[in-house]
């Protein structure tokens, strides 16, 4: 088994996830959950519990070189997220927290 590249999506909403210890990550198209779980264990040493994956479909997007010239359409690529949720205790640092420091007066 190849061990596959995992990268993690810093979105709001990964960001949100992430405080219920659900990691969003983006992986291959060809990618299945094991090896998914494989990789992230590997990276990042964690320990998996859950994984939950879709394929974003790439939408159809209109372009043109100039006003009139070569109109036309084409299709933006496929992409794949995994949901990935750790056990208990596990965390991962893709959201660089800075600690607020009170100024004394």
């Amino acid at each position: 088994m190849t061990l596959i590249s995992v990268i993690p999506r810093a979105t709001e909403k990964a960001y949100a996830q992430s405080q219920n210890n659900v990691y969003v990550f983006t992986v291959p198209l060809t990618a299945n959950k094991q090896e998914i779980a494989a990789a992230v264990e590997a990276q990042f040493e964690v320990k998996v519990t859950n994984i939950k994956t879709l394929v974003q479909a790439g939408k159809a997007i209109k372009f043109s070189r100039g006003k009139n010239r070569y109109p036309g359409t084409t299709k933006r690529k496929d992409s794949k997220k995994a949901y990935v949720t750790l056990a208990e205790g596990n965390s991962i640092q893709v959201f660089a927290e800075q600690p607020v420091e009170e100024e004394k007066k």
